[in-house]
């Protein structure tokens, strides 16, 4: 599929949009197409904890493998799918001016060919785009309702 790379800028200081951020199970509330969050190990933070996460986009449906690969406190979280579609995920949180903070969310994914392999992926891009644009305003809101 290539790279898909959506941002926003919250009205929250980077350590609260890290401590929303870092808590991986609490992700199903903000992003559309999480439906559930099942740890498969030990873990539930820093690099090798491994879930599985229900996902749903329009009439797909998918468990999505991850582990997190990345665990930088206060600025990065990197994840690889495992799954039906494969790939990496990162969050970088960064501080901007005024005590708000930048937060970015890649994706690299590649789609099996039952899911139409790169043609799939061309046309789901700028679905997933829009999906991750609006799971990263709920996102910004949950913060800031919480920050303030």
């Amino acid at each position: 599929m290539g790279r898909i790379r959506t941002d926003i800028a919250i009205d929250a200081p980077p350590a609260a949009v890290w401590a929303r951020l870092a808590d991986i199970a609490d992700h199903v509330s903000w992003m559309a197409d999480a439906a559930a969050i099942r740890f498969t190990g030990e873990r539930r933070t820093g690099v090798g904890t491994t879930f599985e996460c229900d996902t749903r986009v329009g009439p797909l449906h998918t468990t999505d493998l991850m582990e997190v690969t990345e665990w930088q406190e206060g600025k990065a979280l990197g994840v690889r799918h495992t799954g039906v579609v494969t790939g990496t995920g990162r969050f970088v949180v960064a501080p901007s001016p005024g005590d708000s903070t930048r937060l970015t969310w890649d994706e690299d994914l590649a789609f099996p060919w039952w899911l139409g392999g790169r043609v799939g992926a061309f046309v789901a891009r700028p679905v997933l785009r829009a999906v991750w644009r609006g799971n990263l305003r709920r996102f910004a809101a949950r913060v800031t309702e919480t920050a303030t």
